[in-house]
């Protein structure tokens, strides 16, 4: 019998997606098999505090998180373990194998957590550090895709230096993108925080506000009516794999945060109701986007489809994307032949698997002898 393999899980987080995290969180260790997995888990405070104990998400989801204490992971290679600061000492509490981040946002998703990862020497799942930074950064991201001819909606991409500077100038350079409407969004964050719909100059400025908020840089993007909102998702690594598309019917005028998480009026359709032709298409750009990036293990690529025309475009990928039941990534995969749990060994499979390939880069160079 194979021995099990010591998961490390991250959930939580310095991120608006907070919430979201531990409910991914919670998703995955509910079917990791016990026989396969031994699970530790370390809550990631809205400060930045990392904790572990027992019961971890349980005490999150309360807020009652005295009985935990303080850990953290050494950033140099040679040591899979998990340390427990007790007064000016450092205390090994366990040893993992590979490490398992659902931490979206800022902090967790966008290259952060994966360099110390990476300086760490050990596996984890999902993208590396160029892979979640690129894809965490929309501006950036539609630059890369604009260059290898993914098609994205007309963009601007603004700091909040810029708009503190001269707004008004802003405002122009943001209404000559498109007419109205526009939206706003910060560049490193999702779950639809900080994103608005912005039908006149009244709206922008109050959208470009609101976005500058959570990041530095700000987003405006030309918008459609009512676009059609499909989404795909991609698994593997050097040769990865498209799901079916499903498709998001929005109970808000968008798929804004509240229609995500707060409501339940929002329709998930899997597999959305296109054409051979349509799947194969969307399936090919959804896998060309996570590839440009220089993705791994896991991504979701969404799409908007334009009503009138039927033009497709790519709105942005998400590397460590939602990871309850009903979040369409496992959706989609569980309407592809991928079971949930199944998907979840997978991606653990696929982190150990990187980390071999990894291991067979050179990091030191003697000169010619």
């Amino acid at each position: 019998m194979q021995p099990k393999k010591r998961v490390l899980m991250l959930m939580g987080g310095r991120s608006g997606e907070y919430e979201v995290s531990l409910n991914s969180a919670r998703s995955i260790m509910a079917v990791l098999d016990p026989a396969r997995y031994d699970v530790t888990a370390v809550g990631i405070t809205r400060q930045g505090i990392w904790l572990s104990g027992e019961n971890v998400l349980a005490a999150f989801d309360s807020g009652q998180t005295a009985a935990l204490e303080r850990v953290t992971l050494l950033p140099y290679p040679g040591s899979r373990t998990l340390y427990a600061l007790r007064g000016a000492c450092l205390e090994p509490i366990c040893e993992f194998d590979v490490v398992f981040p659902v931490l979206h946002g800022t902090f967790g998703e966008d290259g952060t957590v994966q360099g110390l990862l990476e300086l760490a020497d050990v596996p984890y799942v999902g993208a590396g550090v160029l892979g979640s930074a690129v894809g965490m950064d929309k501006g950036l991201f539609k630059d890369l895709m604009r260059m290898v001819n993914v098609p994205v909606l007309p963009s601007l991409l603004v700091t909040r230096h810029e708009l503190e500077g001269d707004l008004t100038a802003i405002i122009a350079q943001a209404e000559a993108v498109s007419d109205y409407p526009l939206f706003t969004k910060p560049a490193n964050l999702g779950s639809s925080v900080g994103v608005s719909k912005c039908r006149n100059r009244s709206d922008l400025m109050e959208g470009l506000m609101d976005a500058a908020r959570y990041d530095r840089r700000v987003l405006v993007e030309r918008g459609l009516d009512k676009p059609r909102e499909i989404e795909i998702g991609v698994l593997g690594n050097d040769q990865p794999l498209a799901s079916l598309p499903g498709e998001i019917v929005p109970g808000d005028d968008f798929y804004s945060y509240r229609a995500k998480y707060l409501d339940d009026s929002s329709e998930l359709h899997i597999p959305a109701a296109l054409n051979a032709a349509q799947i194969q298409q969307m399936q090919q750009i959804a896998v060309r986007a996570f590839q440009a990036i220089d993705c791994a293990g896991m991504a979701r690529v969404d799409f908007l489809v334009d009503r009138p025309t039927g033009k497709i475009f790519v709105s942005e990928i998400n590397t460590i994307p939602g990871f309850t039941r009903i979040s369409m990534y496992p959706k989609a995969w569980g309407a592809s032949g991928v079971a949930y749990p199944e998907l979840v060994n997978r991606l653990i499979d696929l982190a150990l698997r990187r980390k071999i390939d990894r291991d067979r880069t050179e990091h030191t160079y003697e000169g010619a002898k």
